[in-house]
């Protein structure tokens, strides 16, 4: 029973140390892990703060832009199917493509999605969302 009662509660995935190119690798392997047990789940997403700055180029051995999309293609069905929500926790000053796929929703998620700059907010969304579907944290 724990197992599943650690799926019912909403998962922290934690990339706000990380480079963007490796953060949303994080995150995509997270969720990939969570929609593969085939349970319901809502996640908060810390994400990262723009670097200062020009941006970098990626690195050779962060995953390639056209990769990221394609790992997303292949879980967004189990996101669709499992995701009761992705609320995503970045700073304000993030660039605008960051703020638009956040704010996509289902469009590009599969899911209902929210963003804020306060993780209690967003753990109360992601509560919420796991509430609404007759999901109950253990």
């Amino acid at each position: 029973m724990d197992a599943q009662r650690a799926v019912q509660e909403p998962r922290e995935i934690d990339a706000s140390g990380l480079p963007m190119e490796h953060a949303q690798a994080v995150i995509l392997d997270a969720l990939r892990a969570l929609t593969e047990r085939a349970e319901p789940f809502a996640a908060i997403l810390l994400m990262p703060a723009p670097p200062e700055g020009r941006t970098p180029p990626a690195s050779g051995d962060a995953p390639s832009a056209a990769d990221r999309i394609r790992t997303l293609k292949l879980i967004r069905p189990g996101l669709t199917a499992f995701c009761r929500g992705l609320a995503f926790v970045a700073p304000a000053d993030i660039p605008a493509e960051r703020a638009e796929a956040i704010h996509s929703d289902e469009r590009l998620w599969g899911c209902p999605t929210t963003a804020t700059q306060d993780v209690t907010a967003a753990r109360a969304w992601a509560e919420a969302r796991m509430s609404a579907c007759g999901i109950s944290p253990g």
